[in-house]
């Protein structure tokens, strides 16, 4: 069979030949493009190749991805996914379908997105900001962890609760910034300098390390961890950094310029307690090798002693002598071996006394204390407030005593009323001959006028 299916022209070819001169033609030709399409049509029979249709409004195409390029996948493509395919373009020659063995799927906007990932992840190796023997060295155990997220992420109350959890009485603080959007990196530069600043006017608690976190999202939502400006001030951060960016499979270019790359923000909180949350068990380690070694010391000076009186003969005197060097010896390893377990039993009690002081429970219980007191306080206010009030409010009650006119009427004074209950004031209002009503300070009277003058 020729290549060229043109030169074929003026042979008679079966439909075979057909078949597969077009295949090696299109092979060839279209052996490594990448194409944008819609998927439709997808099925995953149980050998796990992938089947689907990618279709555009102008026109579609079959495309067959075999198992073996499926399991490189980080994701897992759905009808009407939009995607960019990386593939050869073939025919199924026993059926003449036209189609395209795909290699590579990934989600439409993202493959720019992975370019520019790559050329500055490129860029920033060269440059040395990757390079280990320029990253800070992470303190074996932090006394006061800075992390940097949002407090609204589930991210950041995951790391709490790790280390609240393994290791208490360690020191946390938030520097609150924006982890997901366009300037999002500009908030996360400016949560970073604010660290530093922290420290520079808090010589006595300074931070002596930081965690970068988020949870874990698309390539578009972790975006803000791949920007330039953002990896520079990351490489010239003074204090060592733990990036705890996405999950396990999340990589972005903070991960490369920490001084540490966790793969989960848990994670990132377990290396930063690890110490203190080993520490009961280290110093167990170190009580166990303490008394191997001294069993091994008593027992090299028991073979030695031993060997010691091998050598004797029979002198009594030398043999006395020896034994009181014995005697001294294990003398002095005795008080060695109380003084080294003393000491080491202090620090055991400082270090336990010190995880007491800073435990929640201890501080809790501090507050309760002094919320008790302010409420003491509080009553004792509001009872003296209370009775000033009262006082006040007597002093009122009397004052309008002395000024109501039923208080004049005590003094013998009078008020005359018509029979309508109204006040007289002037003689100007009551004829000659009219009833009115004089009310005293106990009971009223029935009067006549008999005279007036104006």
């Amino acid at each position: 069979m020729v290549d060229n299916i043109v030169s074929q022209n003026s042979e008679i070819i079966s439909v075979g030949e057909l078949n597969k001169s077009a295949k090696y033609l299109l092979e060839n030709n279209f052996n490594n493009i990448s194409v944008v399409g819609e998927i439709s049509n997808l099925s995953r029979p149980s050998s796990g190749h992938i089947y689907f249709t990618l279709k555009d409004e102008d026109g579609a195409i079959r495309c067959a991805m075999f198992k073996n390029q499926n399991l490189k996948l980080n994701f897992s493509p759905e009808n009407g996914d939009k995607c960019v395919l990386k593939g050869q373009v073939s025919i199924y020659a026993p059926r003449g379908d036209y189609q395209l063995i795909v290699k590579n799927i990934e989600p439409a906007g993202s493959g720019n997105l992975m370019q520019k990932f790559e050329d500055l992840k490129i860029k920033l190796e060269q440059e040395g900001l990757f390079t280990k023997s320029n990253k800070l060295q992470v303190p074996f155990s932090p006394k006061h962890v800075c992390i940097v997220t949002s407090s609204s992420t589930a991210a950041f109350q995951d790391i709490i609760s790790t280390i609240n959890r393994r290791s208490p009485g360690s020191e946390i603080s938030i520097s609150e910034a924006t982890v997901q959007g366009d300037n999002a990196h500009i908030s996360i530069i400016k949560s970073l300098e604010r660290i530093i600043k922290y420290n520079d006017s808090n010589k006595d608690n300074l931070i002596d390390v930081v965690i970068l976190s988020r949870g874990g999202g698309s390539i578009e939502d972790l975006w803000c961890f791949n920007n330039e400006d953002l990896a520079r001030e990351i490489s010239n951060f003074p204090i060592p950094t733990i990036s705890g960016v996405g999950h396990e499979i999340d990589f972005t270019i903070c991960d490369f310029v920490c001084d540490i790359r966790m793969p989960t923000p848990t994670a990132s909180a377990e290396l930063v307690t690890e110490f203190n949350f080993k520490i009961k068990d280290v110093l167990k380690s170190f009580n166990e090798k303490i008394n191997k070694n001294i069993f091994y010391k008593i027992e090299e000076l028991k073979k030695s002693v031993e060997l010691g009186e091998s050598r004797l003969k029979n002198p009594l005197t030398l043999l006395r002598e020896k034994s009181q060097k014995l005697d001294s010896f294990e003398f002095r390893i005795m008080q060695s071996q109380k003084l080294i377990f003393s000491n080491k039993n202090n620090l055991l009690n400082k270090m336990l006394s010190n995880i007491e002081i800073k435990n929640p429970l201890y501080k809790v219980e501090n507050y309760k204390n002094k919320i008790h007191k302010v409420s003491m306080q509080l009553k004792i206010l509001i009872n003296e407030k209370h009775i000033y009030q009262k006082n006040n409010l007597d002093k009122l009650s009397k004052s309008i005593n002395l000024l109501s006119p039923l208080s004049i009427l005590d003094r013998g004074y009078a008020i005359i009323m018509d029979k309508k209950g109204s006040a007289i004031k002037s003689s100007k209002q009551v004829n000659i001959g009219e009833d009115l009503t004089a009310r005293l300070s106990k009971g009223d009277i029935d009067i006549k006028v008999t005279n007036k003058n104006v």
